[in-house]
């Protein structure tokens, strides 16, 4: 064990803790994270969000479920964690001297010591509550025995990413859901045109595994949102023979995070799973807004369509919902007024989970 320094406002000095050798860089990202946005953070309205993940085996998910809700007992902390016997999935939000407590925790446990982890900051609460959940997955392919702890392509650093999809033998493709691919993505990226994460297996073994013998000078690169989806999707790829499988550390926002937008391969904007809905360069908030009919993504622009209706519908979805969908959709923004006149809470209003 090795002593970590953490600035902390609330203290005006320096907090030392203990913590294990392997969870040395990541403890330093979240010190750099708290000194560049020192400012922003003083301010009492501005939260911490942390999303994090680690594939582990779990063996008994019930009782894990039990010691990781024992963690937020007595917090303020809200989100959603997700417990599968495949690992952990989680998003947090919090002041930042509670969020020091709870990364303190993690930080002392074996298995969470390297946990992978993110950053950024908010100034409203997304979240109403704090959930601990078990699922069968902690991101869902619907395939059977797959596991990303012992099987993985090999990671590609977001500082080395420009160059390696350069290469003319790299075949660069977003796993991402088609929604998100649509408000922005990679230059010259393969979009499966999915649905949902569940559609991958289909696409590869119709565009990857049918095509082995084309396939064997190239090299295979993925990406998504946080990096989660990837590990599964090349772990999945490597257990039916494809080898050369690479995937971008750290996912699409930390190459936002890391990478000036002048030097970036990056076109558009990435959508987030929360209420900021999309975001660029630097992490900066987006110029997207949601239906919260269809959950797409939609432009000031798309606004201006004769199908959009405030939380009702818009372009995407007019067509597609039901009479009864619209006239429940309709009553779900009707509350949602006077609930804000109110200055009261509205849950049925709440935010998408968390999908890295």
């Amino acid at each position: 064990m090795i002593d970590l320094i953490i600035y902390n406002k609330y203290l005006y000095n320096k907090l030392t803790i203990k913590i294990n050798k392997k969870a040395m860089n990541t403890q330093l990202d979240y010190n750099y994270f708290l000194k560049k946005n020192a400012k922003e953070i003083s301010s009492e309205n501005n939260f911490i969000i942390v999303t994090f993940y680690k594939f582990f085996e779990i063996k008994n998910s019930l009782n894990y479920q039990v010691s990781i809700k024992s963690l937020f007992k007595h917090t303020a902390i809200k989100g959603t964690i997700l417990i599968a016997s495949e690992g952990i999935n989680g998003t947090i939000v919090g002041l930042e001297i509670e969020i020091n407590k709870i990364l303190k925790h993690f930080w002392l446990r074996t298995e969470l010591a390297d946990l992978n982890l993110k950053y950024s900051l908010t100034h409203k609460m997304p979240f109403f509550k704090m959930k601990v959940r078990l699922k069968k997955e902690i991101v869902t392919l619907g395939i059977n025995n797959i596991s990303p702890s012992r099987i993985v392509g090999q990671y590609v650093e977001p500082e080395d990413w420009n160059d390696f999809i350069a290469d003319e033998n790299v075949i660069l493709i977003d796993t991402r859901n088609n929604y998100e691919v649509s408000i922005g993505s990679f230059e010259n990226a393969t979009n499966p045109n999915m649905k949902n994460f569940r559609d991958f297996p289909n696409w590869a073994s119709k565009n990857l595994f049918n095509n082995k013998e084309n396939l064997k000078d190239k090299k295979i690169a993925m990406f998504c949102t946080g990096g989660i989806r990837c590990e599964k999707s090349t772990s999945y790829l490597k257990s039916l023979g494809l080898n050369k499988v690479y995937h971008l550390n750290g996912g699409i926002l930390k190459y936002l995070e890391k990478i000036p937008e002048h030097k970036s391969k990056w076109k558009g904007s990435c959508f987030v799973f929360d209420y900021r809905v999309s975001v660029k360069h630097d992490l900066k908030i987006g110029d997207y807004d949601m239906c919260f009919a269809c959950r797409m993504p939609i432009t000031q622009e798309d606004k201006k369509s004769n199908f959009f209706e405030q939380g009702q519908s818009c372009h995407n979805c007019f067509n597609a919902s039901t009479n009864k969908q619209k006239t429940r959709f309709k009553e779900r923004q009707k509350q949602i007024k006077l609930s804000k006149k109110r200055n009261e809470k509205f849950i049925g209003n709440i935010i998408l989970e968390d999908n890295q």
